[in-house]
């Protein structure tokens, strides 16, 4: 029988992980400036599951922690049939707005570094996207997860009908 320390090592190392991006933070206070760090992490298992966490801490290490803590708390499972999405997503979350579309086999995944970064984790092989609005790596991130969830309610009722 496994110890439970075990089967969480076994579930961290099932998941691929990635830090898209790294936030210095500065905050005036009375004593002088506080330094702080945001970590945009986004991890997955390539077979349909991704999870984006945002991870604040006053050093580097713990902010990537936190963030794939938060990460793994808000895992969702996506729909991929064939490699790619059943259907076309525009969604738009803040001043971001992504599209992200089905593409053909062998077209691999044509999107931007933040979308590319949480698309990749997911497993998904072929689709095209466009991201319009904000160039913040935040926002595009958010708004692609959102488009991803808006792809698997739509699948859920689908199976349901």
């Amino acid at each position: 029988m496994k110890s439970p320390r075990m089967q969480l090592q076994q579930s961290i190392d099932e998941f691929d992980e990635q830090v898209v991006k790294i936030n210095r933070v500065s905050k005036k206070t009375k004593g002088g400036n506080t330094v702080g760090f945001s970590a945009l992490t986004v991890i997955g298992d390539k077979k349909g599951r991704v999870g984006v966490g945002l991870g604040k801490a006053p050093d580097v290490s713990s902010a990537i922690r936190k963030g794939l803590l938060l990460a793994r708390k808000h895992l969702l499972d996506v729909p991929i049939v064939n490699g790619t999405i059943p259907f076309r997503v525009d969604v738009k979350v803040g001043a971001a707005r992504v599209m992200l579309k089905p593409a053909p086999p062998g077209s691999g995944i044509i999107a931007g570094g933040a979308v590319r970064s949480v698309v990749s984790k997911a497993g998904i092989q072929n689709i095209s996207s466009k991201v319009l609005g904000t160039r913040n790596q935040l926002s595009n991130v958010y708004a692609t997860m959102e488009a991803l969830k808006i792809l698997a309610s739509r699948q859920e009722t689908k199976k349901k009908v």
